[in-house]
């Protein structure tokens, strides 16, 4: 049974992740669509390689769920992103990413049709993300729980997500 993840991980704005070593404040805000377009070329072979529907362990997803869930941050967060960028400080409607897993079924799903998705969910953000420019990186947006982010600190906050689950199936 995988156990929900209630971190609050916008400390990761913060400081380094001691797990995967991103330190988000490490590169130009104008990198993050480079960055996604790289770690989304590195999930390819990772959901190409054969037991990429297996688990490690019970209680810890497969690279396939994992894939799932980064093709899926990807698709929520561009549409948050057009939010930012269309409304005034919009509030993100809630996103439970554990009831997604479950209800789309991510372990039964075609790793080679994931990779296919994964690629073009990272292709669509990174897009986005390379059209913002000037003061649009300072437009905000807001979790219901209250956590607040410009665009570029959710861009950064962002990018810690795939790049935090590739070091998931790769350790």
């Amino acid at each position: 049974m995988i156990q929900p993840d209630t971190k609050d991980w916008t400390w990761v704005l913060d400081r380094p992740c001691p797990d995967c070593g991103l330190d988000t404040a490490s590169f130009a805000k104008e990198d993050v669509g480079r960055l996604l377009r790289e770690n989304a070329d590195a999930w390819q072979p990772v959901l190409a390689r054969p037991g990429a529907r297996d688990r490690p362990a019970p209680s810890t997803w497969s690279p396939l769920e994992y894939g799932c869930h980064v093709r899926d941050v990807c698709r929520l967060f561009l549409v948050r992103l057009d939010l930012m960028l269309t409304e005034q400080d919009p509030e993100f409607p809630n996103w439970d990413q554990d009831r997604t897993a479950v209800e789309e079924r991510y372990e039964i799903q075609d790793p080679a049709q994931v990779a296919k998705e994964l690629a073009e969910a990272a292709e669509k953000l990174a897009s986005a993300f390379d059209n913002v420019s000037g003061e649009m990186w300072q437009r905000t947006g807001r979790r219901g729980d209250g956590a607040r982010f410009t665009v570029e600190t959710f861009a950064r906050y962002f990018l810690h997500d795939p790049v935090h689950h590739l070091h998931d199936v790769h350790g």
